[in-house]
């Protein structure tokens, strides 16, 4: 668990510094990264309006065998 949020932070940090080196003159860069800003910017509101319309998230497909919350 502690080494998810390191690296999330890690992550977090380099994207910054990325950001940072485009606003400073590197303008190859803008463009992807706006790419995961974008993604997450759509997989949030597409969250928020299956919530707004009620929809419920899909079930799993498959059955593990070693399940035995059902029984």
């Amino acid at each position: 668990m502690i080494m998810t949020k390191t690296m999330l932070v890690v992550g977090f940090l380099l994207y910054v510094l990325l950001w940072v080196l485009a606003a400073n003159g590197d303008g190859e860069l803008v463009a992807p990264l706006l790419i995961p800003a974008v993604l997450a910017v759509l997989v949030a509101l597409g969250v928020a309006l299956n919530r707004f319309m009620g929809i419920a998230p899909r079930k799993q497909h498959f059955n593990d065998p070693n399940d035995e919350t059902d029984r």
